[in-house]
């Protein structure tokens, strides 16, 4: 396939790498002359504009870090007014389905499929093409862009038309911060019991209340090392789940409070 990569950063570096690999050809935005010439070296196509990333492309893939970066990239023009009709417009940040909706709504009038692919998981499982893939998109869209995804995502489950996939992602982190949370209120107790906290981190992975998220926690020897770890995406990703919850006219229930204790671990 002739892809577009706008992102090539911490995620999309790997995914860069995993289309070549696969033998697609990449054009990826390069915002300096430095950055295009490493990109060179790996062998993707890098271009200098948003409207090069997009010109003759079957999918563009935009792997950035905010909602509002994703709506800087592809809710102007100088992308979507380079791409075919029929082409499609892949989204891989965790972004407010609102946004979604707003990056549909202006890429159909370019006759483009927007399929949005939050991706859970960290740089390592892009490298090993085991990243899961939570897509939203029409059938035939997400059909095509299959074999991209394919590179570097291993499950790629469709769940639904667009917008599903961000709000999957959207429960999937509220749920993994909220065990981020618990986590520091078992240590609390663990504490008051005599327990050391990574003793008792470290056991717990062996028992019933094993779990990735506890694993994660573990390997780092406390719940606050592993919040100053991944605190800026588990921040920015609460704080949209959280803006989504408000706009849908719902709470987050019993998540609020194990997401508010996880907010005060973070700032110990």
């Amino acid at each position: 396939m002739r892809l577009g990569f706008v992102g090539a950063g911490r995620m999309g570096r790997p995914m860069v790498r995993r289309l070549i690999e696969a033998g697609h050809e990449v054009r990826v935005l390069g915002r300096t002359a430095e950055a295009r010439r490493a990109l060179a070296d790996e062998g993707a196509h890098p271009v200098a504009g948003l409207a090069d990333a997009g010109a003759g492309a079957d999918a563009v893939l935009v792997c950035v870090f905010t909602d509002e970066q994703v709506r800087d990239v592809c809710l102007g023009d100088a992308l979507l007014a380079g791409m075919p009709s029929g082409s499609a417009l892949v989204v891989h940040t965790t972004a407010s389905p609102r946004t979604i909706e707003a990056v549909a709504a202006r890429a159909a009038r370019h006759g483009v499929d927007v399929i949005d692919a939050p991706v859970s998981g960290g740089p390592h499982d892009v490298a090993a093409g085991r990243i899961t893939l939570f897509v939203g998109g029409p059938d035939e869209a997400v059909a095509q862009v299959r074999p991209a995804l394919s590179a570097y995502g291993d499950p790629v489950l469709h769940v639904g038309p667009a917008g599903g996939g961000v709000r999957v992602k959207l429960v999937n982190n509220a749920l993994f911060a909220a065990q981020i949370g618990l986590f520091a209120e078992a240590v609390r107790l663990g504490g008051r019991l005599g327990v050391d906290e990574a003793v008792l981190l470290g056991a717990l992975t062996s028992g019933s209340a094993a779990s990735r998220a506890l694993t994660g926690v573990a390997a780092r020897g406390s719940v606050a090392a592993f919040a100053e770890a991944a605190g800026g995406f588990l921040g920015k990703d609460v704080e949209v789940v959280r803006k989504a919850a408000a706009e849908a006219g719902c709470d987050l229930g019993a998540l609020d409070a194990a997401l508010t204790t996880l907010a005060a671990a973070s700032a110990r």
